[in-house]
């Protein structure tokens, strides 16, 4: 591995795209300690102060720091994740969007350039929430007013779409995965001060050692089960018939066609945290007012007291599937659909099982003992839907582990959420993604990958 790292400094092409990735994190760092003009950073602090298990710890969480702050990052990327997520459920209804899809890399450019327009009235919209928000708070807007607003509209607005460009400045001239690296980022910034908090937690007697030992051991376990199963992978053997060319018998070669036990990856995690967030952000616009907004707010916040299990009749209170409602509010409960949901639409949108058959049907290959064409189809999307739904399970549970270790070990929320859950399943995932990319260009160019063996190669299933 370390000599894999030398090599990747070896390689021109390669070193220079490295290091221009770095260059564009690290100014998305420095931009995620300005803030916004006009903001007592003193009081500020005080009043962001146990916001810890809330949705704007949440939205922090994403924005590596930078929502704390109130920089000029502080929405970071998620308006744009939202605007992807409205425009690839339009694609599936609006026909336009559909054959844009299917026109190739025009298509492509024309859907981009509408997230692009999306992600712009996405943030600005946002801001100005937030900055109607933050105008109730004692002594952190010096000059509160209209023209306070239109200004912290313009800036974040003009930050998200500054992160907006450097993530695909990053894919493009750097290591890819530019939006994903981001957020990565930012997830890894705020680890020293997770580590430093529970070391302080700890010293306070707030927390004992056993809890603490269990929290590591937790985190190497699940970060080796993430590993496993983003790797994981559904073996089809694939038969390619032989065929006369000239005075050569070609074909005849047994192959496989690799089918991903997680094949959306972090996708399904960012996109249920972005549909979550909406309402809860819209709520919060209207904090200390009594109506319809905000009730549902505070019920879709990640720190919200209502449960499923008072929406359960009364006599079924004592069967054990239904108690474990009452452990966790409404928000991990929704929180777990979506992201199995988003496991299904994410790998529906991405990987069509008749394109994949008339594909192996128009080169000569077939699945032995299944004919060619709808059977052939059947049989991916069955195989591909079972093992989407070990995929999807696997990846809720992980996402609930924060509130878990909060409730079973006591350990504080901001610590949990962290060292474990969305953010490890997300810093995991994109890891592995970037070390994959990092590999294609070694292996491209005759150096040795990771791994002894070649390459990171998938877990077969």
């Amino acid at each position: 591995m370390f000599k894999a790292l030398a090599n990747i400094f070896n390689i021109p092409d390669l070193r220079k795209r490295v290091l221009y990735t770095l260059f564009l994190l690290a100014v998305f760092r420095i931009g995620a300690h300005i803030p916004v003009p006009g903001i007592n950073t003193h009081a500020l602090t005080a009043a962001t102060a146990g916001q810890a298990g809330t949705l704007f710890a949440f939205i922090d969480m994403f924005s590596g720091g930078a929502f704390k702050q109130l920089s000029i990052f502080a929405l970071g990327i998620m308006p744009y994740i939202s605007a992807s997520i409205i425009l690839q459920l339009l694609t599936v209804v609006v026909p336009y969007l559909e054959r844009l899809q299917k026109e190739g890399e025009a298509g492509r450019k024309k859907i981009v350039q509408y997230t692009r327009y999306g992600t712009v009235l996405l943030t600005a919209f946002q801001a100005w929430g937030l900055s109607v928000m933050i105008r109730g708070w004692e002594g952190v807007v010096i000059n509160p007013g209209i023209k306070f607003q239109l200004m912290m509209v313009l800036t974040v607005t003009a930050g998200t779409a500054f992160l907006m460009w450097l993530g695909e400045q990053i894919t493009e001239k750097g290591i890819g995965n530019g939006i994903s690296l981001i957020i990565f980022a930012g997830i890894v910034a705020r680890m020293p001060d997770a580590i430093r908090n529970t070391i302080q937690e700890i010293k306070l007697g707030q927390m004992n050692i056993f809890s603490a030992i269990m929290l590591v051991v937790m985190f190497l376990v699940v970060s080796a089960a993430i590993i496993v199963m983003t790797q994981g992978q559904r073996r089809l053997t694939i038969q390619h018939a032989q065929r006369v060319v000239g005075r050569r018998i070609m074909g005849g070669t047994t192959t496989y066609l690799p089918l991903r036990l997680n094949h959306a990856g972090v996708i399904p995690i960012i996109f249920a945290s972005s549909i979550l967030m909406f309402p809860a952000t819209i709520a919060s616009f209207f904090s200390g007012q009594e109506g319809l907004f905000y009730k549902i707010g505070q019920m879709l916040s990640p720190s919200s007291s209502y449960s499923l299990y008072y929406f359960i009749p009364v006599r079924f209170e004592n069967i054990p599937l239904f108690y474990i409602l009452k452990i966790f509010n409404l928000y991990t409960v929704l929180y777990v659909l979506l992201i199995i949901f988003f496991c299904y639409f994410y790998t529906a949108v991405t990987f069509n099982p008749v394109d994949t058959a008339d594909n192996l049907k128009k080169y000569g290959a077939f699945i032995p003992g299944v004919r060619p064409g709808k059977s052939t189809s059947d049989l991916i999307d069955r195989i591909l839907t079972r093992i989407t739904l070990a995929g999807a399970v696997f990846l809720a549970l992980v996402a609930i582990i924060p509130e878990t270790v909060n409730i079973l070990l006591d350990v504080p929320y901001s610590i949990a959420s962290n060292l474990g859950g969305t953010g490890l399943i997300i810093v995991v995932g994109v890891a592995l993604d970037t070390m994959k990319q990092i590999e294609s260009h070694l292996l491209m160019r005759h150096y040795d990958g990771f791994l002894k063996k070649g390459k990171l190669k998938a877990r077969s299933w």
